[in-house]
């Protein structure tokens, strides 16, 4: 959307604070402050050394097959001035490489209304600065990004994306959560009532916080029931361990894909959506986008990988002597995915699809145990290697000023006497 206003950088702003509170003085006419109007057009003269002016800046959005040339000449810039930039831009920014949709600004020279200066937001954190008049040059500046540790907690209601949106959070958070809960929590199967608290570390963008870095400490709470994770470097591999030292990471991932839902469970006696025919379905289907991302839940061999009648284009991996996993209907096999290949756990082998006898876009996953199959949904694994006796007392140190806190409110009372019968202390 184009926008036009005037933004007078050099007016004094009145802004005092009242017990934490900002208080803004209104401009005259245009329902705007003197706080919003600075602040607006100040980041382009405090980083690109612009001076201050009393500049109109105009703001706009690069269109389909629009170009720079087109863009400057349309505001009256001469095409020498935009070969000149072209050339000055080498090294700095390529020209050809305008994306559409992207903002850029226009500050106008206040006693001529001439164009000054071009400022294209190649992303969220570079900018490109092109002088117009006088010297003319090009610049780049990146906003440095700061790290701070936050939290968040929240009580599912809907979904844990927007549950943690509606609270004011920034939704990534569940993606991290994910990763971190990958082995122990169901995260298409969170009920309401459920609850997750979180220490992150927060990557702030010009005051504004753009995503979550890595987790550093996390609770999970149903039916008063808490898992804690903690994360925690043990022999130069950071992993996330539980309060009492026992890795979280198990021999495999909770599901092959994210964010999605079940649409079929495990059962002997299903009747068949396409032929009507009851039989057993001995697997769980996951009803998800053509396209979505299909990973392997562990680490092993690839057994299989053709095309059946029934089950279309189909992945089978062999994890140990005791499981292995089926992954049909997909609609593409990764790049490079070959009988006898080796996959590691979470390594994408292909995307969800609806080929063979399907109705519609879904991932049929089956697992086997010492042949047997096995309800996925239900299944078991052992897990990964503990904090180690020698690391146990710098574990615990290290994760002592968080425990207390991941507890939700109303389950610390009881949570605290069982954790503290169990042993483990707060320091």
């Amino acid at each position: 959307m184009k926008t036009t206003r005037i933004l007078r950088i050099i007016c004094c702003l009145l802004v005092s604070c009242e017990g934490g509170r900002t208080i803004t003085e209104e401009l005259p006419g245009d329902g705007t402050t003197q706080q919003d109007s600075a602040f607006a057009a100040l980041p382009y003269c405090n980083r690109f050394g612009i001076p201050l002016l009393d500049y109109e800046v105009e703001e706009d959005e690069i269109k389909r097959n629009e170009n720079f040339a087109s863009i400057l000449q349309r505001r009256g810039v001469d095409y020498s001035i935009i070969h000149e930039l072209t050339q000055k831009a080498t090294g700095v920014f390529d020209m050809r490489k305008l994306k559409a949709g992207n903002m850029y600004s226009i500050l106008y020279l206040p006693e001529s209304g001439d164009p000054g200066y071009m400022i294209y937001e190649e992303n969220e954190r570079t900018h490109i600065c092109f002088a117009l008049r006088d010297s003319i040059y090009v610049s780049q500046y990146e906003i440095p990004v700061t790290v701070e540790e936050r939290y968040a907690e929240v009580v599912i209601s809907v979904s844990l994306w927007e549950d943690l949106q509606n609270a004011g959070y920034n939704p990534l958070i569940a993606n991290s959560l994910s990763e971190v809960y990958a082995w122990t929590v169901d995260f298409f199967g969170l009920q309401k009532g459920d609850a997750f608290n979180v220490f992150y570390m927060a990557n702030i963008l010009d005051g504004k916080e753009t995503e979550p870095g890595r987790i550093v400490a996390a609770s999970f709470t149903r039916s008063r029931k808490t898992q804690m994770a903690f994360r925690y470097v043990q022999d130069s591999m950071p992993g996330y361990w539980d309060i009492q030292g026992e890795n979280l990471q198990k021999a495999f991932l909770k599901a092959p894909l994210r964010y999605s839902r079940v649409s079929s469970g495990f059962s002997y006696s299903r009747r068949h959506p396409i032929t009507r025919i009851v039989r057993p379905h001995t697997g769980v289907d996951y009803a998800a986008p053509t396209g979505t991302p299909v990973q392997s839940i562990g680490d092993g061999v690839v057994i299989e990988r053709k095309y059946t009648r029934g089950g279309g284009n189909t992945v089978r991996i062999k994890h140990n002597s005791v499981y292995t996993t089926a992954y049909l209907h997909l609609s593409k096999f990764a790049k490079g995915l070959s009988v006898g290949k080796r996959v590691s756990q979470a390594e994408v082998i292909g995307y969800v699809g609806s080929t063979g006898s399907s109705t519609g876009p879904h991932l049929d996953f089956r697992v086997w145990k010492n042949g047997k199959p096995i309800n996925p949904l239900k299944m078991e694994s052992p897990p990964a290697e503990p904090i180690k006796a020698e690391n146990k007392a710098d574990f615990l140190q290290m994760t002592a000023c968080y425990r207390r806190s991941l507890i939700p409110g109303y389950y610390r009372d009881l949570a605290l006497q069982i954790i503290e019968k169990a042993g483990v202390k707060f320091l």
